[in-house]
């Protein structure tokens, strides 16, 4: 059964980029071609241009000009495990972006050096995670297949101040694992799902080391927003929430229409 379509509107570390190329292009094309159309009619003479002297009216074009510069197709996630690893691959980019924000920001650049210390550990991991979905998609399915390079906007994020940076850092993590779960039982492939199995486990002591600075205390460490109570297991998100959820963040179009259901019996 099709998922509904989900359009994930993530900004990166980078701005926006428009779509103006394309269309700054066909303008001047249209510029040079106007311009060469008025050579030719000044090199004619009426009679050349008009041979028979009476004024053609042409009729209208009934049919629109085409849009120069068409929105392209959004990039589908895909199905069966690849559409997972797309899915994945989504998220650990959104994760590695972050914290190459982080480690940009004033609160980095002040933090104690333990502090420094997590965040240099958390950026490593997500960047190894991301590089690491994006070669195994590449080497199941190719290039074609495989989600491209997302953007984001993190304007929202106050990378100069300790609670905004921790809190942000709780809410991707904590939806990471989430995500993980709730992705589990819809890989077919069981080198896939340990390979999952041993991310989602890094993901957790992620979340873990951040609620810790949060509340070093510990009872922010694994609190019944994160593990239900009646079992003591973390929570498992759907695809179709995790993405919602990030979508806050994510610029770049996408959509997620055809990731397999949980396998029956898993």
């Amino acid at each position: 059964m099709k998922k509904p379509l989900v359009k994930v509107d993530v900004v990166g570390t980078s701005s926006k980029k428009t779509k103006n190329n394309s269309r700054r292009k066909f303008i001047k094309m249209g510029g040079l071609g106007i311009a060469g159309s008025t050579f030719l009619l000044y090199g004619c003479s009426e009679e050349e241009f008009n041979p028979g002297g009476e004024v053609e009216t042409p009729e209208p074009d009934p049919t629109p000009d085409p849009d120069p510069d068409p929105d392209p197709v959004a990039f589908d996630l895909g199905s069966g495990d690849v559409g997972i690893l797309n899915y994945a691959y989504a998220l650990e980019q959104l994760e590695a972006a972050f914290y190459t924000q982080v480690r940009a920001g004033d609160y980095y650049d002040g933090a104690p050096q333990d502090e420094k210390d997590i965040f240099d550990a958390l950026y490593n991991h997500e960047v190894i995670h991301r590089d690491f979905f994006k070669a195994a998609i590449i080497a199941a399915a190719g290039e074609d297949n495989t989600l491209p390079d997302l953007e984001f906007d993190v304007s929202s994020i106050n990378f100069d101040d300790r609670t905004s940076v921790l809190e942000t850092a709780m809410l991707l993590e904590d939806t990471g694992v989430g995500a993980y779960n709730g992705a589990g039982d819809r890989i077919a492939d069981e080198t896939y799902l340990t390979l999952a199995g041993k991310i989602v486990s890094v993901e957790a002591r992620h979340a873990a080391a951040i609620r810790s600075l949060i509340d070093p205390t510990g009872g922010y460490f694994a609190g019944d927003d994160i593990v239900d109570p009646s079992n003591g297991l973390d929570v498992a998100r759907d695809p179709a929430d995790v993405l919602a959820a990030a979508g806050g963040f994510i610029t770049t179009e996408f959509t997620a229409n055809n990731l397999p259901e949980p396998m029956t019996g898993s």
